[in-house]
């Protein structure tokens, strides 16, 4: 059993295979925290500290460490949930009710029901257990059953409590083109708030926390945690001045207001957290695999090309299938007609929401280039942004109150575009059914969902920044029900949904725009720490890179790429003969190792070597792929070492290396390592290992 109960029913214990949460309920009815940490063996062991005020400036409820505090009394501390009541009552004072404990597959999970002392309104925690995967999944359930309307000023999924000080906090920062860039900060008093308010989950900050003392990849104290939402997301950390540091995460209250209506319920986003004594390799590890056989659709990403960098907008039939042509010729598995393919689509001036093909591109129909594609024996797959419109558009035209607007405001563009109002009815149906005609009537296996624009001027609801996620879920949702077969790409203006809400919905994940090599070394790793890697597509593109205008030799570019998933957006009709033979050889041994790349353990090697290598190692069962790269040498052109980790120290190990095979013991491999030398800038290698029989 996962749930423990202690014998007076007023502590619960949650364990999984190698950590222990516990909180009891008090002589008042509050929910208390008491322990997050190494696992403990019995909740009978753990007591309720009686608490007493340090003044009437430090009152109880502001000391008391609540599982979920709500707002109102003498609590001056950052709650999980206001509410504002028909009579104007703006307060929440709730009480233990009784708990339910419901077993499903692979998880156990404990329900705490509360309920306010005045009103109908009712909360629910929940604690999901996965103790195989040593995490927890935590979410809230409020229900409205008094007869009047019950007004949520915030609702946030948990909090969380760290037994320590002194912490130190990491997450990423970024903006377009330079997304997931990693920082790690001192806890001190004062709080720190990541969040996003443009309607995506990513780009600046992304919804998750680790907090660590001092903690390195295999050692230390590591408690994360990861929120299952794309839209507008709050998370806040906080040391408290009783040596403590909290949590909370949830749906960011900036400029939102949700209406519960009578009968009426709604469920949190969850987070989902965990704790690790053995460093951030332990997280990473325990969060791809959860991703991977509970969250993620199964089976292998294809190897993609896609035609943008190639064409842009100039798009026309007898192009896009020289393209892909060559594409199969390389070994591409799917061909992605990307932007302009559509309505008058010539720049971002027009097209968006007339999504007919365009005849003067493709005057002998889609099925033309389709058919080629197929002929090739690759997949086909296609470019959209259903939640936007151009004001020239026709859509447009004739319904310009399908768009987030003010009527006495000039409506925003960016990018030359509006934002569609899927939360109306209307809306909604006219993207799924834009969709479902695509889908049905032309033979597309893959569908690259893109938002290139923020959400503004949202209208006087201020419920559409929840609203307007759930409906892109429940669009792809039901697609992918009529339409099972079909890969969903989620790509927003580059990696602007990135996160563990969009990961079960969509199946592909665009990481950024931002295609050079060199970046996206920086980009993936800090992408590895929460993501799985089968989720991060990765591009080989052509030189001067458009963004960096660095120029990289294409072996490092395909590297690079083949640490994800790969894909190339290179226009291939301009290869040399050595490139066409390069990228053959490049896609051949990526589709070999691309098991162990997309469905194995991902490590992120030591580096003691005074040049910057940048290490990495994927070992599935018995087999494994080394990455290496030098972007530069330094003065002394000095090696490194290459210690692996996760080997058998018993067993014996074949590696594949440029000058013959070695086979060592796991043992040696792990604690003395391989040395390894890259000459020259923007030098590689890919060396494979195996057990050997």
């Amino acid at each position: 059993m996962s749930i423990a109960v202690s014998t007076n029913n007023n502590i619960f214990l949650l364990s999984t295979d190698s950590t222990s949460y516990a909180f009891g309920i008090d002589d008042r009815g509050l929910v208390r925290h008491l322990y997050w940490g190494k696992k403990i063996a019995s909740a009978d062991e753990l007591e309720i500290p009686e608490l007493t005020e340090v003044s009437t400036n430090d009152p109880v409820f502001e000391i008391t460490p609540e599982e979920y505090p709500v707002h109102g009394g003498l609590r001056y501390k950052e709650s999980c949930l206001k509410a504002a009541f028909a009579d104007g009552t703006r307060e929440l004072v709730y009480s233990f009710c009784s708990y339910d404990i419901e077993n499903g597959d692979g998880y156990e999970e404990l329900i705490l029901h509360l309920r306010d002392e005045r009103y109908e309104f009712f909360i629910d925690l929940h604690y999901k257990l996965y103790p195989d995967y040593d995490l927890m999944e935590r979410s809230a359930e409020i229900k409205n059953q008094s007869e009047e309307p019950v007004m949520i000023e915030k609702f946030y999924s948990a909090q969380l409590h760290i037994p320590y000080d002194g912490l130190n906090f990491s997450n990423v920062h970024g903006h377009w083109g330079a997304e997931q860039q990693r920082f790690v900060q001192k806890v001190s008093y004062g709080k720190i708030t990541i969040e996003n308010r443009r309607g995506i989950s990513s780009h600046n900050h992304n919804p998750y926390f680790v907090l660590d003392r001092d903690a390195a990849e295999t050692t230390g104290e590591v408690f994360f945690g990861a929120l299952r939402m794309s839209g507008n997301f709050s998370g806040v950390v906080e040391q408290t001045p009783y040596g403590e540091t909290l949590v909370q995460m949830g749906l960011n209250p900036h400029d939102c207001l949700l209406e519960l209506a009578p009968g009426q319920s709604l469920v949190s986003p969850a987070v989902i957290c965990g704790y690790s004594d053995s460093g951030f390799e332990t997280m990473s590890h325990n969060l791809h695999r959860f991703a991977l056989e509970r969250v993620m659709r199964k089976g292998l990403r294809p190897v993609l090309y896609n035609s943008w960098e190639a064409t842009e907008f100039n798009v026309n039939s007898r192009d896009q299938i020289k393209l892909a042509e060559q594409a199969g010729e390389l070994g591409a598995e799917l061909f992605v007609l990307d932007d302009g393919w559509f309505g008058e689509r010539h720049s971002t001036q027009n097209g968006l929401g007339d999504w007919y093909v365009n005849e003067g591109k493709f005057p002998n129909g889609l099925e033309e280039l389709i058919d080629a594609v197929k002929a090739q024996g690759m997949m086909f797959g296609i470019w959209v942004e259903p939640e936007m419109v151009n004001p020239k558009s026709r859509l447009y035209q004739e319904h310009p109150d399908w768009i987030y607007h003010y009527e006495t405001r000039v409506t925003d563009t960016s990018r030359v575009q509006y934002v569609l109002n899927v939360t109306k009815p209307e809306v909604r149906e006219f993207i799924y059914d834009m969709l479902d005609n695509l889908l049905t009537r032309y033979d597309i296996d893959y569908i690259k969902w893109d938002a290139n624009r923020p959400i503004s001027q949202t209208g006087p609801q201020r419920d559409i920044w929840y609203k307007h996620i759930m409906t892109v879920y429940e669009v792809v949702t039901e697609l992918k029900k009529k339409h099972p077969d079909v890969l969903f790409e989620a790509c927003a203006s580059g990696g602007g949904r990135i996160d563990y809400g969009i990961l079960g919905i969509f199946d592909d994940f665009w990481t950024s725009d931002n295609t050079d090599a060199f970046d996206r070394l920086y980009i993936q790793d800090a992408y590895s720490r929460i993501h799985p890697i089968k989720g991060m597509r990765a591009w080989v593109t052509d030189c001067p890179n458009f963004l960096s205008g660095r120029v990289i030799p294409l072996t490092f570019r395909f590297h690079s790429a083949m640490m994800g998933s790969l894909g190339i957006g290179c226009n291939i009709l301009k290869f040399t003969e050595e490139e066409k033979e390069l990228s053959k050889e490049m896609i051949r041994q990526y589709k070999e190792i691309r098991p162990i790349i997309q469905e194995g353990v991902f490590y992120r090697l030591d580096n003691p070597s005074p040049n910057p290598y940048f290490l990495y190692e994927y070992l599935k069962d018995d087999s494994g792929v080394i990455f290496a790269f030098l972007p530069q040498s330094k003065v002394g052109h000095r090696g490194t070492r290459v210690r692996l980790r996760g080997l058998d120290s018993q067993a014996l190990y074949t590696l594949r290396l440029k000058d013959g095979d070695i086979t060592k013991s796991g043992g040696y491999l792990m604690n003395r390592g391989i040395d390894l030398k890259l000459n020259g800038d923007y030098a590689s290698a890919v060396i494979k290992f195996e057990k050997s029989s």
